[in-house]
């Protein structure tokens, strides 16, 4: 274990490498910054870190001239080897190659299925973490000998594939079946995670392995600084209907199955095309698309090759070797269009990329940060002088959380189109918006707010126990009557006729149209019998304001000679006492909901309560209200809890500088 007095001896601090066969290269100065706050960190006595740096910022870069000036612990100098895991063997290629070009003196090996059998004892050991998954592969690596591990695409780290292998190199990172597998007698090998997007959508807490995030920079600070490439961006607005695909209750975005209908059309796939021919066929020269699913691949391609355009595809299935070839014809500009699905979100170091293509809606920063990052890459040797990232935006129906480019700088995609702008453009755009409105602007580093409520406000007449009106709309009940009307919720209006029955009005949603209905006194009634005879219906109105007025008439002519008075909401009558009967009749339907009050501040309301009160909230209970009102709460607490739902896994998505929370573990 380190001892924290003397881990500041464990590293060499160097700006420049060099070595005998090349020149040297320097770095640039966020990389040495975030050099600087690992080796901070780990002087500190962390030994799980991680850093958060975006496509193209030379990742591979950092994380191997960290190991350069790591050195091994006082308590164990044969501990000078590094293992560096990844999770294809694209990455594990370009690591071992990158070792190789800026330290030719370390001996790198690779450990990848039958084809790439390490040793365990080169300087530099590059592995998939599939197959690390294997025992007897996992065991050539003895933790004695490891000064530090790199973990790449670090996001992925939480799985149990991943803590299974790295609990063998440190204690405090758990089995996920709690077995024991760090060896006695070994130290505790830093373990250090670089990934572009820090943050697991699934919500699996990184904190299982990782104590804290110790350096991060967002792309869009990158792509303003000028580490990154140049970008334009246009967004489509296309004819989709988002709203019933389904979503993944464990990660948060969309079903890919679910989505492939909406998307996988030949319509929606003629318009992907189409976009790209009007806005980058003819100026781009090497396009990467990102498709739903394979069956969505293997279609856009075709629609691609439809229209006369050399369109090859690849996916997780195609063979290595394949892809190898097909990606190094699309680096070499052989054609001008590689169509993906997954396989090129992480890993791909295609400089020349000039064009991203997104034609797969998601609802993860993570993954479309991802995507358009990979034509982030500066590249002057193939003349790239920027990158034109095209998206394609739903404007059938808004569906929260759905990230796109306006929604990157805090912009409404359905108030605006994008056609060419820079980023420059777009946070000028957003400042504008955010001057008219009187707020700040945004952080470039956070997600935009979704379309889902952020508290539950309770319109009075939904509550069956609610005595007030509220008259501020002009087309309010108690500004359209002097009556007594009771608004009981779901365009349902009562006027008691005090002992001659009542007036009710409805609103028919397939005809558009209130209508009425009278609903006379039964005066004959035996006990046990129904206090009303038939209702028959008196009017029907394309307003409310005219159903009203119509029933006030009717009323009155039920009560000739000013008999009306009594149906005043200030009738004299209403505001003595409430009867005995009134009030045991609530009582009753109160206990059973206690609404939003407490049970003795709800009994003291009913002991309180004048005739007018009471006359309100039975009519309320009579029509339906308490059912209503139960459903009502019900589905404002199920929006809560989505928008609740919806903010944890978006700030999961948020990367901040500092210790990781831990109450998210899964």
């Amino acid at each position: 274990m380190f001892a924290p007095r003397s881990i500041p001896m464990l590293f060499r601090r160097v700006s420049i490498r060099k070595s005998s066969t090349h020149a040297p290269v320097v770095l640039r100065p966020y990389q040495e910054r975030c050099l600087a706050a690992c080796i901070d960190a780990l002087s500190n006595g962390s030994s799980r870190i991680g850093v958060s740096l975006p496509t193209g910022s030379g990742k591979t870069t950092v994380f191997i001239s960290l190991l350069s000036r790591i050195t091994s612990p006082p308590e164990n100098e044969e501990a000078t080897r590094s293992l560096i895991v990844v999770n294809s063997i694209e990455l594990a290629r370009q690591s071992a190659d990158q070792v190789r070009r800026l330290f030719p003196d370390w001996s790198v090996e690779i450990e990848q299925g039958a084809k790439h059998q390490a040793s365990g004892s080169a300087d530099v050991t590059v592995a998939t973490y599939q197959t690390l998954s294997r025992a007897e592969r996992l065991f050539k690596i003895d933790p004695r000998k490891l000064k530090a591990i790199i973990v790449d695409e670090a996001h992925h780290a939480a799985a149990p594939s991943y803590r299974t292998l790295l609990s063998r190199f440190h204690p405090d990172i758990r089995h996920p079946e709690n077995l024991e597998s760090f060896p006695q007698g070994s130290h505790k090998v830093p373990v250090i995670g670089f990934s572009a997007t820090f943050g697991r959508h699934d919500g699996v807490a990184l904190s299982s392995v990782f104590e804290s995030i110790v350096y991060h920079q967002d792309f869009l600070e990158m792509i303003k600084e000028q580490w990154l490439c140049k970008v334009t961006f246009t967004s489509v607005k296309a004819n989709l209907n988002l709203k019933d695909v389904t979503v993944n209750s464990r990660n948060g975005d969309f079903n890919p199955t679910s989505l492939s209908q909406v998307i996988n059309t030949d319509t929606m796939n003629d318009v992907v095309v189409k976009a790209w021919i009007d806005r980058a066929g003819s100026t781009r020269k090497s396009t990467l698309v990102f498709c739903v699913d394979v069956a969505h691949v293997r279609a856009l391609t075709q629609a691609f090759r439809s229209y006369g355009i050399d369109a090859r595809f690849l996916y997780a299935e195609t063979p290595a070797a394949q892809r190898k070839l097909l990606v190094d014809a699309f680096k070499a500009g052989e054609f001008p269009v590689l169509v993906n699905c997954a396989i090129l979100t992480e890993g791909a170091d295609i400089p020349n990329i000039d064009c991203v293509l997104v034609a797969r809606p998601t609802r993860s920063r993570n993954i479309f940060a991802q995507m358009i990052g990979r034509g982030m890459r500066l590249s002057p040797q193939t003349h790239k002088e920027d990158c034109h990232i095209i998206d394609f935006v739903d404007t059938n129906s808004r569906v929260g959380g759905v990230v796109s480019i306006p929604t990157l700088f805090g912009l409404d995609p359905n108030e605006m189109a994008l056609e060419n702008m820079t980023t420059e453009d777009l946070e000028r755009r957003a400042a504008e918006i955010d001057g008219l409105r009187g707020i700040e602007p945004p952080s470039l580093s956070s997600t935009p707010s979704v379309p889902y409520p952020a508290s539950i406000t309770y319109v009075e007449h939904d509550d069956p126990f609610s005595v007030s009106e509220t008259s501020d709309k002009p087309n309010h009940i108690n500004a359209l009557s002097p009556y007594a009307w009771v608004s009981c919720g779901d365009n349902i209006y009562v006027l008691e006729l005090l002992s001659r029955g009542f007036i009710r009005i409805d609103f028919d949603e397939e005809d558009n149209r209130f209508f009425a209905r009278y609903t006379p006194a039964n005066f004959d009634a035996n006990p046990g019998r129904s206090p009303y005879l038939l209702s028959r219906q008196i009017l029907t109105a394309e307003s409310l304001s005219e159903a009203v007025r119509g029933c006030d008439t009717y009323a009155q002519r039920i009560f000739p000679n000013s008999g009306t008075t009594g149906l005043h909401r200030s009738a004299p009558w209403r505001k003595k006492p409430a009867s005995d009967a009134q009030k045991n009749m609530i009582r009753k339907r109160w206990e059973k909901t206690l609404a939003h009050l407490g049970k003795d501040k709800g009994s003291d309301f009913i002991d309180s309560m004048n005739k007018g009160d009471a006359a309100t909230i039975i009519t309320r209970l009579r029509n339906g209200s308490q059912a209503r009102y139960k459903k009502t709460i019900k589905l404002r607490q199920k929006l809560l809890a989505a928008a609740e739902k919806e903010e944890r896994r978006r700030a999961r998505e948020v990367v901040q500088v500092g210790p990781l929370a831990q109450d998210i573990f899964a």
